[in-house]
């Protein structure tokens, strides 16, 4: 039997990748609201509970280089319509580990929270918890596969101080020890790109998402 999306993410988590082999793994969403693609150096991962013979038959189709067939605009439209799923963009998909002790710049945890970032993470993460600080928030959810995620935002007023980063770092202190934390940028925003890997993120992959539309 085949690795679950979760034992998949687990060991690229850990450094351990599918192997650069140019194929495509099919596995079975690890929920109903989550579908998408996972793009590794040289093997995709697709999540979605389809036909596996339907997606090899659609990315053989795929007119560009077979690396490339599962983050193909072709591919990525034609799966969309076939789940009938909407999706944002094409992010990197960035981990740390966790960390101990407190945060490294005070934070209280707020309940309610009206931030645009803050309904966003609703739709994508369940067990949503959000910390404020001066000029900025933190986001912690379970996402992809139950895995613990994080998004930050600072105000545009105190962009520039380092804010970012040490929000981005206190992230890394909030899940549980010995849990990885992952987070996912898109490849325009450079500036939140720069602040994730400051914090200690590395990349493992790209990631295309696709919910269900509301």
């Amino acid at each position: 039997m085949g690795q679950t999306l979760g034992e998949i993410l687990d060991a690229a988590a850990r450094g351990h990748f599918p192997p650069p082999d140019g194929a495509t793994t099919v596995v079975a969403q690890a929920g109903e609201r989550d579908a998408g693609v996972v793009a590794f150096t040289a093997h995709s991962v697709v999540f979605v509970d389809e036909d596996p013979a339907w997606v090899r038959e659609l990315i053989a189709r795929m007119p560009c280089d077979a690396l490339a067939a599962t983050m193909n605009p072709l591919f990525l439209a034609a799966l969309l319509e076939r789940t009938g799923r909407g999706m944002d963009t094409i992010d990197l998909l960035t981990v740390a580990t966790a960390l101990p002790g407190p945060p490294p710049v005070p934070l209280r945890e707020i309940t309610g929270a009206e931030h645009p970032r803050v309904r966003s993470t609703l739709r994508r993460r369940d067990a949503v918890r959000v910390w404020a600080a001066d000029g900025g928030v933190v986001i912690l959810g379970r996402g992809v596969a139950g895995r613990w995620e994080t998004a930050i935002e600072v105000d545009e007023d105190v962009r520039e101080n380092g804010l970012g980063r040490l929000l981005a770092v206190a992230a890394r202190h909030l899940v549980p020890a010995g849990t990885p934390v992952w987070s996912q940028q898109s490849p325009g925003n450079a500036r939140s790109v720069r602040v994730f890997q400051a914090a200690g993120f590395r990349p493992v992959g790209s990631e295309a998402l696709m919910l269900p539309i509301r």
